[in-house]
């Protein structure tokens, strides 16, 4: 299958790689699509499908398979040539080119990324049966949605610092599940039909024994009223204590936590040493930004490109 994003190293190829053989005079040119009056034709199908003819066809079992197979093929990319032709018809409207120094510039960064010179670059190019032509115009293509996509959906795309904050915390909670912990807690059991009221008083009496405990009084009141867990691994608690205790460091306590058996105040006493550090907040602020924005600018992206394919008059001819 081909993704909706080519790399820059696939781009259309002049020639076709293969095609079924015909008893009679074959179709030369014909019109396959219209997008809103302009026409997309055959042969444009045919030099986008042509790099990856060979891939589709592997492995056929029959002539039939293999037909299928290319059908298949030619319907899926002739979406991508209608995206196209949208978005070159919107760039139009709003006024937006692509100049030849800008697609020298992003071709310059592909080939300084694979760490190849001028010459290796072209040759790597065309060892994969495109020329420089139709690969100038495959990366003035990308760019051009590029510029589209930014302009009109940049805006609405904000990813604010409690956005990062709570995916880093998340992340940090899944790491340090799988580490695990020697912890004790102060436990007040409670029936699973005590009332609300019986509730809130132990809760009340938790809060006010919360205030009078460090990490050197712990133990002695846990002796009469809960005692050392011991080494935990994930899954030993329920949730609701596992997902307090993986917010604690070393030596701090919770506080007091509802659950299905009672009342608890755990005191984390050792983390296990992980094989992987774990990132601060300010080391890993810059990728989680950068992620987050990717994901929200495919998803508004996804629909930009839904409203200009609802709002066009598309055609399609088998």
């Amino acid at each position: 299958m081909i993704g909706k994003r080519a790399a820059l190293l696939l781009a259309p190829f002049a020639l076709l790689l293969w095609r079924p053989q015909l008893a009679s005079a074959e179709i030369i040119e014909r019109v396959v699509a219209v997008v809103n009056d302009e026409a997309i034709l055959l042969s444009d199908l045919r030099r986008r499908a042509a790099p990856f003819l060979e891939q589709a066809i592997a492995g056929a079992a029959s002539d039939l398979d293999r037909s299928g197979r290319i059908k298949s093929l030619y319907r899926q990319l002739l979406e991508q040539l209608v995206d196209e032709e949208l978005v070159e018809q919107e760039a139009r409207s709003m006024q937006i080119t692509v100049g030849s120094p800008e697609v020298d510039q992003a071709i310059d960064n592909v080939r300084q990324q694979n760490s190849l010179d001028e010459e290796q670059f072209w040759q790597a190019v065309e060892g994969q049966g495109f020329n420089r032509q139709q690969y100038r115009a495959d990366v003035r293509k990308q760019l051009l949605r590029l510029k589209v996509i930014n302009q009109r959906v940049r805006s609405r795309v904000q990813i604010t610092e409690n956005a990062i904050r709570e995916t880093y915390d998340e992340r940090a909670r899944k790491a340090r599940r799988s580490q695990r912990f020697h912890a004790a807690h102060i436990f007040e059991p409670l029936p699973e039909t005590a009332s609300a009221t019986d509730v809130a008083a132990a809760l009340s009496r938790a809060r006010a024994l919360r205030a009078k405990l460090n990490a050197e009084n712990f133990d002695s009141h846990a002796e009469s009223q809960g005692g050392d867990l011991g080494w935990l691994d994930q899954g030993d608690l329920s949730s609701v204590l596992e997902e307090e205790l993986v917010k604690l460091t070393a030596g701090e306590i919770s506080p007091p936590v509802r659950s299905p058996a009672g009342v608890h105040i755990l005191l984390l006493k050792e983390r296990a040493a992980s094989d992987t550090k774990l990132p601060t907040y300010e080391e890993a602020r810059g990728a989680i930004h950068r992620e987050l924005l990717d994901k929200a600018m495919r998803r508004q992206e996804e629909l930009f490109m839904t409203g200009l394919r609802r709002e066009a008059v598309v055609e399609r001819r088998e």
